[in-house]
């Protein structure tokens, strides 16, 4: 007898979620921070970070006609960096529950 899972997970309101996103990630904070003197070969960066509260469901789904449904909001924080030169990157993304 071979046993297998599928877990899915789908957040309400995918939108809003990546119009929030975009925003952090087209941040420019324009301080003084990149105009310090590093050392030779390194270069200074900024960040960036947003937390966002998500609703959605995971669902696992044991056989065709078998399956949970349980639904979540939980909190997600969300970090930018980029350098002076370079738009801001998501780098990090972690739920805080």
């Amino acid at each position: 007898m071979e046993n297998s899972l599928c877990i899915t997970a789908a957040v309400d309101h995918p939108g809003m979620l990546e119009i929030l996103i975009e925003k952090l990630a087209s941040r420019r904070n324009d301080n003084d921070s990149c105009k310090e003197k590093m050392p030779k070969g390194w270069q200074p960066f900024e960040t960036s970070s947003t937390e966002v509260y998500l609703n959605g469901s995971v669902e696992l789904f044991y056989s065709k006609d078998d399956y949970t449904r349980m639904p979540f909001t939980t909190s997600f924080l969300f970090t930018c960096m980029g350098t002076k030169k370079d738009s801001y990157k998501v780098n990090w993304g972690i739920s805080l529950s």
